[in-house]
């Protein structure tokens, strides 16, 4: 009988994985943020994905603080036999390590290995659909006209909302002010109350808002956009070569089993077909990928090299 190699390896996956854990006879994908939230929403669609195709159906475990960093830490000194990976997002992978201040009990650069990409988010620029603006020009042209009163909100210092605030300040040559909050969602509130300016964030974060009309999507951050908002346009054509679109893949700890690895990235190279799965995505403003972990590395380096120029120019610190 013909037995593919996918197959096999899944089945030898599985094994190392049942005796890594005889007792519960599972895997985990620990998610450093909450419940509810986008990264959330990606490691639990990835342990749908892979489950069918490791013969084990991951548990996804939250272990929230430090932006990600406590689950981070949890996978780096964990077992390195693949029964536990990393839902790694951009933010936590790339943005951190280059931040000047920034304490990590460890250094994701050398910490963890790539294993598959899953999702690009695409980004957005909002703005309550009360305020006066409705354009990116609408935007620059206050801030020129007017430097330091335009706000706009972020998730955090450091975050990727507040690097693509600041990204905008230095190619525009206009000055704004920094609104960092607590995560993403008090941020939006405030500028559905019409207490902050704009946003450049996570469209997952927001679709739910712009299809209700509590916000309004004012330009896309990245080339490839989204089904629902196919029309919109892109910020690059304000300010060209502005770009912003962010990540969420699987990484497992360093020396962790090459054959883990690769059973783990054909897993989500497999799962990512299922129709139903992409469009869960879709629906979410993320767009389905499948990188391998050379493809997945090499896309951390040219985004750890693009965000540590802005954080430079900037002059940004974590706090």
């Amino acid at each position: 009988m013909f037995i593919t190699r996918a197959v096999l390896g899944a089945a030898a996956l599985a094994a190392s994985l049942s005796l890594a854990h005889a007792q519960e006879r599972t895997a985990r994908i620990v998610s450093g943020f909450a419940p509810g939230g986008t990264a959330d929403l990606v490691a639990r669609v990835a342990a749908e994905a892979v489950a069918p195709h490791l013969g084990v159906r991951p548990v996804v475990e939250t272990r929230t603080g430090a932006s990600g960093m406590l689950a981070l830490e949890m996978v780096a000194r964990g077992p390195k036999d693949g029964s536990m990976v990393f839902q790694c997002p951009m933010g936590t992978l790339v943005i951190n390590p280059e931040l000047p201040g920034a304490v990590m009990s460890v250094d994701p650069r050398t910490a963890l290995v790539p294993i598959a990409n899953v999702a690009l988010s695409s980004y957005g620029m909002v703005t309550g659909a009360r305020s006066p603006y409705q354009s990116v020009a609408d935007v620059v042209n206050a801030a020129r006209a007017r430097p330091g009163t335009v706000t706009y909100a972020s998730a955090g210092v450091g975050t990727a909302q507040h690097l693509s605030g600041a990204r905008m300040e230095v190619m525009a040559n206009v000055s704004m002010t920094h609104v960092p909050y607590r995560g993403a969602a008090p941020g939006v509130l405030d500028l559905i109350a019409g207490r902050a300016d704009f946003m450049v964030t996570n469209l997952g974060d927001v679709t739910r808002q712009i299809q209700g009309g509590e916000l309004r999507l004012l330009a896309l951050a990245d080339p490839v956009g989204v089904p629902q908002f196919a029309g919109a346009p892109r910020i690059a054509d304000t300010i060209p070569g502005l770009e912003v679109a962010g990540w969420f893949g699987l990484c497992g700890p360093t020396g962790m089993a090459p054959a883990a690895i690769r059973q783990w990235a054909e897993a989500v190279r497999l799962g990512l077909q299922n129709p139903d799965l992409r469009q869960r995505l879709l629906e979410n403003g993320l767009t389905p990928i499948v990188e391998g972990p050379e493809e997945f590395a090499n896309r951390m380096q040219r985004d750890r090299d693009a965000w540590g120029d802005t954080i430079r120019r900037a002059n940004i610190r974590a706090e």
